[in-house]
């Protein structure tokens, strides 16, 4: 199964990036994810469900510790995984 996750981190900060902000960028660009998509105020990323859900996990975890008040995140499943594109849940 293909997951797309779309995500924003709070509090907002106009002049530079927060830490927790940072943190979120560094989870989904470092996790082998595809079509990663990261913006000012919502980010995106799709990818095998269980590299989406690994995360969505890590981000939780890393973006509260680095001072995020609020994680807003949607799940969607976005089709199948094709036969040799590996192992789904």
């Amino acid at each position: 199964m293909r997951l797309r996750v779309e995500f924003t981190t709070e509090p907002f900060d106009l002049d530079e990036a927060p830490a927790h902000a940072v943190v979120a960028r560094d989870v989904v660009t470092g996790a082998e994810l595809d079509a990663v998509d990261v913006g000012p105020f919502g980010n995106t990323a799709e990818g095998d469900a269980d590299r989406v859900l690994d995360a969505v996990n890590a981000l939780l975890r890393q973006s509260l510790q680095a001072g995020a008040t609020r994680v807003s995140l949607q799940v969607n499943v976005i089709g199948e995984v094709g036969p040799g594109e590996g192992d789904a849940t």
